[in-house]
């Protein structure tokens, strides 16, 4: 079975990058492999990390290029160049453009830090979901991986994972604990199931196999 390989889209430090980083490298993931990292922000973390792990990195910036349509040609022609399986939003904050969406239908996977459908859609991001959680009073959060599709946050559900609000917490303590409990967890599983056939979607609905 040959390797599933993953590009990895990111716009900042790049954490959960690295925990699939780390997930390959301790066997956590199996029979995937990052061919490639593409930040559409230069100089972040996130491109460090990835030239540290020996992966080739890139930098596709919409500020780059005349139009929108440009860069969204750029930013498929370059995951096409990479002989992608499967691509990975990691904390990336671009709208996936629909002929990425239309091309890698089912083999786009996000990370959201909030249990969908809650707190998601437009203007749901980073310390925000988190701020909104807060202000709602929830006793739980936490975090969904799923498949991007063509409305924002709404694709295929693959895994879910409940982190608990404690009180006093601020969004930035929130945001760690959902990172450390939830997304570093679930992204690297979800990732494996993936590699290993163990998923199929039907009727926008995740089945997965034993």
């Amino acid at each position: 079975m040959s390797k599933l390989r993953l590009t990895v889209l990111v716009s900042g430090g790049g954490t959960n990058l690295q925990a699939i980083i780390d997930a390959i490298a301790s066997g956590d993931i199996t029979n995937a492999e990052i061919v490639g990292v593409i930040s559409n922000n230069p100089g972040v973390y996130s491109l460090e990390r990835a030239a540290n792990a020996g992966i080739p990195a890139f930098v596709i910036s919409p500020r780059t290029f005349d139009t929108r349509a440009d860069f969204n040609i750029a930013l498929k022609n370059k995951i096409d160049e990479l002989g992608t399986d499967l691509v990975v939003l990691a904390g990336c904050l671009v709208t996936i453009p629909e002929i990425l969406i239309d091309a890698y239908e089912n083999k786009i996977v996000n990370i959201h830090p909030a249990l969908i459908p809650a707190f998601c859609g437009k203007g749901y991001y980073g310390l925000k979901v988190h701020e909104a959680a807060l202000k709602r009073g929830v006793k739980l959060s936490g975090a969904t991986v799923h498949f991007v599709n063509k409305d924002l946050d709404a694709g295929p559900i693959i895994l879910q994972k409940a982190v608990e609000v404690k009180e006093g917490d601020t969004p930035k303590e929130l945001q760690q604990r959902i990172m450390e409990q939830a997304e570093w967890k679930i992204m690297p599983k979800a990732i494996d199931l993936i590699a290993n056939g163990k998923i199929t979607v039907v009727d926008g609905h995740v089945i997965i196999k034993d």
